[in-house]
């Protein structure tokens, strides 16, 4: 059997990067029986048949690392959140609720900011500033910057990488400057698929030159706060679990409870105003829709 990653699924079939070549395949019946369903991004072990050197069966699905529902796919690595310096300047909301997404989804999220060539370091440093102590992974990149797009390809390499941010922030034009006809390859291929019968919803990922798969997605620009409640939202600001010990209250929401370390660590710099202010604001949503 020959070990493959499935890189599209339309109407039944799935089609199988073996490295060399692309295998269409179908699903053996004991997966309906097992109700297990292959997934784009699942690893998998198919056979080809006698046939066709083109086509075969998947036998057997390798175990999941992770498997998110928008778009429904298996094994991604890394979340690419995409944002530009300006024009438009960054919603550091939105930003918050894909790291949090990321985190739900097992993802490591990456931080990209783009159209750093209209910057200046005090902006860079005020988007430094804002995630003081996370320990997230920040870069700033550009179509004209050969560097950061060097840097870019390091940390998406043989990885499968999911990639998400508001429209205007420059993103189709960064990802076809890392690979060339990448939207072009992925909106040619989205529009053939429209054409078939069971094709109206699919996920699709995009093998990268240099190693390592994509995917773009907007399923995460919409994210909602699902599953998490207002004590484990603080779980998902890295900056808060690190000087949340030795709150006065075990559980301690960080909002308007008295002798509260956090509103200290903010009033002293360690965790920013601005990071803060959006926990607060989340931490309101879930409450407002909190049954009684």
């Amino acid at each position: 059997m020959i070990e493959g990653i499935i890189t599209r699924g339309v109407g039944g079939n799935y089609y199988v990067d073996i490295g060399n070549k692309i295998i269409e395949c179908r699903a053996r019946g004991l997966f309906r029986l097992k109700n297990l369903k292959p997934l784009v991004g699942d690893k998998v072990l198919i056979r080809i048949t006698e046939e066709d050197e083109d086509a075969g069966y998947i036998e057997e699905i390798m175990e999941r690392r992770s498997e998110i529902k928008r778009p429904h796919i298996a094994n991604a690595q890394q979340l690419i959140i995409i944002f530009s310096v300006i024009n438009p300047e960054p919603s550091f909301l939105l930003m918050d609720k894909l790291l949090i997404a990321a985190s739900s989804n097992n993802l490591e999220p990456v931080i990209c900011i783009n159209k750093s060539d209209l910057s200046n370091e005090r902006q860079k440093e005020n988007i430094l500033n804002t995630f003081i102590n996370t320990d997230y992974k920040i870069i700033f990149t550009s179509k004209y910057d050969k560097d950061s797009l060097l840097e870019l390809k390091k940390i998406l390499k043989d990885k499968l990488n999911v990639f998400s941010g508001p429209s205007g922030v420059g993103k189709s034009s960064l990802m076809n400057a890392i690979e060339p006809g990448f939207y072009l390859e992925t909106g040619e291929i989205s529009e053939k698929l429209k054409r078939g019968r069971h094709t109206t919803r699919h996920a699709e990922i995009f093998k990268l030159s240099f190693g390592g798969y994509a995917v773009d997605t907007p399923g995460f620009s919409s994210f909602e706060l699902e599953g998490i409640d207002e004590y484990s939202l603080k779980n998902y600001y890295p900056e808060i679990v690190k000087y949340d010990e030795g709150c006065k209250f075990l559980d301690c929401l960080h909002y308007k409870e008295p002798d509260c370390l956090i509103k200290k660590a903010v009033d002293n710099g360690l965790i920013s105003q601005v990071r803060y202010n959006n926990y607060i604001k989340l931490l309101e949503q879930i409450k407002s829709k909190k049954p009684y």
